[in-house]
């Protein structure tokens, strides 16, 4: 089932597109803090996002670049600013359609349906994970925290993948080895803990500090 999520200061609007959907068997939901959409954004993990450009605090175009920043999700402006130059700059902006209001419902289904079979019967969904505000983009490999973008190695990103996998729980060192070298027998236990420095020391330089924590004799945790 395709998640949608509705970006609309008109709670009729996005209450009428919500209920429509999921007649049609998807999953919707609007957001209801339209100050940061951000963490609902990342919580639902939608498919598509309908986004209004006339929004309250930060408009739909501002939004939309910070999606970008951590995902390709498809964008569908909605907006009744219809003329070129607003169109011109939803696009620019990132978004992959345009649907000018007032709109017939059934034409809105007829786009969704068609930019998701267009973006999924090709490539998988772009997905996020989130800790603590910081957020690891299973994409690019990069983290994103306080709107800086932070570029991780290979072996930076295995680990925090599977620190951000077992959340809450502490994951061992053999563990850790085996996600970065097939056979761990072969590597030396320090060539770990090197790593794990160096992870450290990026993510404190970028101001996420004490962000993994050492379990003494078992391995590491996310704070």
């Amino acid at each position: 089932m395709y998640k949608i999520l509705i970006v609309e200061d008109d709670n009729i609007i996005s209450n009428q597109i919500c209920k429509y959907l999921s007649g049609w068997g998807y999953e919707s939901a609007c957001v209801e803090n339209l100050e940061n959409i951000l963490p609902e954004f990342i919580s639902f993990g939608p498919q598509l996002v309908l986004l209004d450009i006339g929004l309250p605090f930060y408009n739909g175009y501002y939004w939309c670049g910070e999606i970008r920043k951590i995902s390709q999700v498809p964008v569908v402006f909605v907006s009744s600013a219809s003329d070129n130059m607003n169109i011109v700059m939803a696009m620019n902006m990132g978004g992959d359609d345009f649907i000018v209001k007032p709109f017939d419902l059934e034409v809105l289904l007829a786009k969704v349906q068609a930019i998701l079979r267009r973006t999924y019967s090709f490539q998988n969904q772009s997905s996020v994970m989130e800790h603590g505000n910081v957020i690891l983009n299973l994409t690019d490999m990069s983290l994103l925290y306080q709107g800086t973008k932070l570029e991780l190695s290979k072996n930076e990103f295995r680990i925090l993948q599977l620190l951000y996998e077992k959340a809450g729980s502490t994951v061992s060192r053999e563990s850790i080895m085996k996600r970065l070298w097939d056979n761990e027998c072969f590597v030396d236990d320090n060539t770990l803990t090197v790593n794990m420095n160096r992870l450290r020391k990026k993510l404190e330089e970028a101001g996420i500090e004490n962000f993994i924590l050492t379990k003494k004799g078992v391995g590491y945790q996310l704070r």
